[in-house]
């Protein structure tokens, strides 16, 4: 499977697909709608879209809005990666959403990770694939990843042993870019701190009152 990288999606998305951004693993819209049945209608547009073998479209609906997600997956190993169909698909989606007379709000799509240090992913990675899953074999490479999504994907930072108290689990928060600086300024005014931003705008280190850390991530800088 031929897959970009997160540059040549960059570069897609200035380049006429800018109701996307990309997150961790897929490449996200957000749309307003009216309505259910509205949302109903354009999910049902979207479905009739041919997709490629392994291609993995997500449609979420919630209350004035529908989000879609696009990745494909590596039938072989079970990552999810995105590719050119799935630039192609996304295409087809923004050209029904204008049809429709929908508005993009690229600016809210958003994707929670959890990050856990460990010194032996190998070890520890089957028995959160079971927990998180029901399965011990969903661990791709060094993340544990639901086939359905129906809890956020899980992925191993690698550490030092260490008998030491620490912070061991983070969040990873995945935004668009052009609006990480923004929720930053509004942590902070609540309270928290900026821990690390020498790998900004990829990502940035904050910390709560209690000094719970957590990062804003972005596809920004990252290859």
């Amino acid at each position: 499977m031929e897959t970009l990288s997160n540059l040549e999606i960059r570069r897609a998305i200035a380049s006429g697909l800018g109701d996307w951004r990309k997150l961790a693993q897929p490449i996200a819209a957000r749309y307003r709608v009216a309505d259910i049945a509205t949302a109903a209608a354009f999910a049902a547009a979207v479905a009739e879209v041919p997709v490629t073998v392994g291609q993995d479209p997500e449609i979420r609906l919630g209350r004035g809005f529908v989000d879609v997600a696009l990745s494909t997956v590596d039938e072989r190993t079970g990552g999810r990666w995105v590719t050119a169909d799935d630039l192609e698909l996304a295409r087809a989606v923004s050209q029904i959403a204008r049809a429709q007379g929908l508005t993009a709000v690229p600016g809210e799509v958003a994707q929670l990770e959890l990050a856990l240090d460990t010194a032996d992913d190998k070890l520890v990675g089957p028995f959160w694939s079971a927990l998180l899953t029901g399965e011990p074999g969903h661990v791709v490479g060094d993340t544990v990843l639901d086939p359905s999504n129906r809890v956020p994907s899980l992925w191993f930072q690698g550490t030092e042993p260490h008998e030491a108290p620490r912070q061991r689990w983070h969040l990873d928060l995945w935004l668009a870019p052009e609006v990480a600086d923004e929720r930053i300024t509004a942590a902070v005014a609540a309270g928290g701190e900026v821990v690390d931003a020498s790998q900004a705008p990829s990502f940035t280190v904050l910390a709560d009152p209690e000094g719970n850390k957590v990062c804003i991530c972005t596809a920004l800088d990252r290859a």
